[in-house]
């Protein structure tokens, strides 16, 4: 028999679990409300009811690969370690000062994200180097010691050290850390030269507060998840998805969690490549609709979009600049909206809002019976006959209808309306705010959206992705197989992968080329060790080097991805020609007679893992055996309810059209496509849907 593998993406709602066969290329999935007090009570709660309904001996598990919202939460929730901070003497005040810029320039009450270390917690230590990295104050370890005695006694069970120009130079963070570990061994230290060492102190310091903040949780909770599920009988490896779609090893997991904050989305945007390739579709944009958000990727030629900063635990959550700095690599995402337990509400100004307050897991939407009062998308999509009270969850999950109906009832005395009125009102005020958000992404990447089709998954996503891609005018809608464990399924295909980043500020025409070259030799040999850790054969493994390149007297750069090395004089030509491509793609001009900088070089290393990708079949049927009925379905076209046919997803035969309105019924997830349009199976299971034209 062949190994298996196993998935575990924690959601704020549910944690979704999948275990693969690769010999009879099936999935077992089972989707376990989420326990926010201990999430690991719920993973392996999940397991084991998975393992019992399927008679899986976990003996058979050969690699389990986990995602988790959990060190983004605590973030959020500002529920992580008690952190202290030593920095260079006079720079105390750089997580506060920021860069002095309001992402509100005109809201006179503004306020700004908190420092995660308060002030008194901010030590500062006589040491400094150049922006060259030499030395011109040395490191006074008994000045240093003093500080951080002072925030030993304080409480704080982490440290984060960020020195001044420690990118240039990590001596003083090293000697720091070791006398630090010498003296408080059972302290979690993270020193900035090990997180993000790059330019740019305030994002910087931001990266190591935020990795020191969140890696005794992580510790804690990977280690006790490892072993709960070895105690399973499950031997195989543990993996964790970092935020650029690759895997890695428990302890740099451990090491390094702030890599982890986008680590469930991420693995959401592989599966959208995957299965928007399988399809024809090299341009998707794959969209993900769970339970408390939904997020959305542009994949071009079959690749995810990559970027290198972003902002976690926003004050505002669609506010650019509103939140904390991370500098890791990650899939690029962006929140569009909520999910299918947002609240609505009515706001100051007497106006129908959605979001971003969730019921979560508890006590979750009215209609879960568990308490739940306040009307959310489950419930107005549930009245709207997009749902099946009778077959949630495949029927596991017992749903109360009248609850959701009670739920609507303060709706609809604020607004007047009635109660199919403002269950719509719900479901199109959300689709209309996912649709806006994904305009203003294309347009911010220059893309043009008829080039793409939508991608749906989530437990929420095929429910809502017809008639987002209907206000988008997209043409073609993709559901994958299992879209409602969806990040899951990419966490089975994902590669295993390192990103590493050094700065090195100077111009192309005076650099030292054999520094560049042993740079990114060194960054390369580094980020291969962690995949050979992480069980990649050295052979298998690709590298590819990028660098953030701009013009001389610029404050900003562009990241362009290099010509093969090894690099000498010779090389400047071919970069500064790659460089002046890409500008010209995103500017539609180049300088002339400036010179090129680079400021930052980057390798990415990736090689596939034992027993990782996936291949999947449809179960396939008749046309017959497929039918199981039909319902009343609202839908916006008609102005009514329409008779609508519902199909069991399994049983669908592949290659037949299908006219619609249909709904596609299976246990995770319900696809909901509306009249006029044109649904096919493919052979991967995959449905894809051609809209009529016309749009909304």
């Amino acid at each position: 028999m062949s190994g298996l593998s196993l998935g575990i993406d924690i959601g704020g709602t549910f944690t979704d679990i999948v275990i693969y066969d690769p010999e009879s290329r099936e999935n077992f999935i089972w989707k376990e409300s989420t326990t926010p007090d201990d999430p690991a009570r719920g993973v392996v709660d999940g397991i084991r009811k998975l393992l019992d309904a399927q008679s899986i001996d976990a003996g058979r598990i050969q690699r389990v690969v986990h995602a988790t919202t959990l060190f983004t939460n605590a973030l959020i929730e500002r529920k992580g370690a008690k952190t202290g901070l030593v920095t260079t003497e006079g720079f105390r005040d750089v997580l506060e000062i920021g860069r002095e810029r309001k992402y509100e320039l005109y809201d006179i009450f503004i306020e700004m994200p908190e420092a995660l270390v308060p002030r008194h917690l901010r030590r500062e230590v006589p040491e400094r180097l150049s922006e060259l990295g030499e030395v011109e104050t040395p490191l006074d370890e008994a000045a240093l010691m003093r500080e951080v005695d002072a925030l030993v006694e304080a409480g704080c069970n982490s440290l984060a050290i960020v020195f001044l120009h420690a990118y240039a130079n990590p001596v003083h963070e090293q000697a720091a850390a070791k006398a630090i570990r010498k003296k408080y061994p059972d302290l979690s230290v993270t020193a900035s030269s090990d997180v993000a060492p790059e330019i740019r102190e305030y994002e910087r310091a931001s990266t190591t507060v935020i990795n020191a903040y969140v890696r005794p949780l992580a510790e804690d909770y990977l280690e006790r998840l490892a072993a709960q599920i070895r105690d399973l009988g499950a031997p195989g490896p543990f993996f964790l998805m970092l935020s650029n779609g690759g895997l890695t090893h428990i302890e740099e997991a451990k090491r390094t969690p702030v890599q982890l904050l986008e680590s469930g989305p991420a693995a959401g945007a592989l599966a959208g490549a995957f299965f928007g390739t399988n399809s024809g579709e090299d341009s998707v944009l794959a969209f993900d609709m769970g339970g408390t958000t939904a997020k959305a990727c542009l994949v071009d030629d079959g690749e995810p979009m990559i970027a290198y900063n972003f902002e976690a635990a926003r004050a505002k959550r669609f506010m650019e600049g509103s939140g904390l700095p991370v500098k890791i690599s990650t899939i690029e995402l962006i929140e569009i909206g909520a999910g299918g337990g947002s609240i609505a509400r009515i706001d100051e100004l007497g106006l129908v809002k959605v979001g971003p307050q969730s019921s979560g897991a508890m006590p979750g939407p009215a209609c879960y019976g568990r308490g739940g009062a306040d009307p959310t998308v489950t419930d107005a999509d549930l009245l709207l006959g997009f749902l099946n009270a009778d077959f949630f969850l495949g029927g596991k999950m017992e749903i109360d209808l009248d609850a959701s109906k009670k739920a609507m009832q303060s709706l609809m005395e604020s607004t007047g309306l009635g109660l199919v009125e403002t269950a719509f009102g719900i479901h199109d005020i959300v689709n209309e705010n996912m649709a806006a958000a994904a305009r203003v992404h294309l347009a911010e990447c220059g893309k043009d959206p008829r080039r793409y089709a939508l991608l749906a998954t989530g437990g929420a996503g095929p429910v809502h992705a017809y008639n987002v891609a209907r206000k988008l005018n997209l043409r073609r809608v993709v559901c994958p197989p299992a879209a409602g464990v969806g990040s899951t399924i990419g966490l089975l295909m994902a590669p295993a992968r390192i990103d590493r980043v050094v700065s090195m500020v100077n111009r192309l025409d005076r650099l030292d080329w054999n520094a560049f070259e042993a740079a990114y030799k060194a960054l390369e040999e580094d980020a291969a060790k962690v995949l050979v850790e992480t069980g990649a054969d050295p052979k298998d493994l690709r590298y590819r080097r990028i660098a953030d390149l701009r013009y001389a007297g610029q404050a900003s750069e562009i990241v362009v991805i290099l010509p093969e090395g090894p690099y000498t004089e010779a090389s400047r030509a071919p970069i500064e020609a790659v460089f002046e491509e890409k500008y010209k793609q995103l500017f539609a001009r180049t300088l002339q007679g400036v010179p090129v900088q680079v400021v930052n070089l980057r390798v990415s290393v990736s090689a596939a893992v034992a027993g990782g990708g996936m291949e999947l079949l449809a179960a396939g049927g008749t046309g017959t055996d497929a039918l199981k009925g039909s319902r009343k379905v609202y839908y916006a076209e008609a102005g009514d309810y329409v008779d609508t046919p519902v199909y069991d997803r399994y049983r669908v035969p592949v290659g037949k059209p299908l006219e619609g309105p249909t709904i596609f019924e299976e246990n995770e997830s319900t696809f909901v496509v509306g009249p006029g349009a044109t649904s096919v199976v493919q052979p991967d299971g995959s449905i894809v849907v051609t809209l009529p034209e016309g749009g909304n």
